[in-house]
């Protein structure tokens, strides 16, 4: 699997479970609404850094973003 896609799944699956919108995580990261859509869609590329700020509110670590599907669940 793409490791693009990967990142936006388990973003969105971790997110989700939270029960927060994209646009809360937004408002608690600071990063853009329509980056976060992009990320879940596969379209973006986040950095390390990134990673980190998007787990914060997730109460999550950064390799979960990273872990293959099977294993996240």
């Amino acid at each position: 699997m793409d490791m693009r896609l990967l990142v936006g799944l388990n973003f969105r699956k971790l997110r989700a479970a939270k029960g927060l919108t994209q646009e809360r995580v937004s408002e608690l990261t600071g990063i853009s609404q329509q980056y976060l859509s992009s990320l879940e869609a596969g379209r973006r590329n986040p950095t390390v850094v990134t990673l980190f700020e998007l787990t914060d509110p997730l109460g999550a670590m950064p390799m979960d973003l990273l872990r293959p599907i099977e294993e996240a669940d």
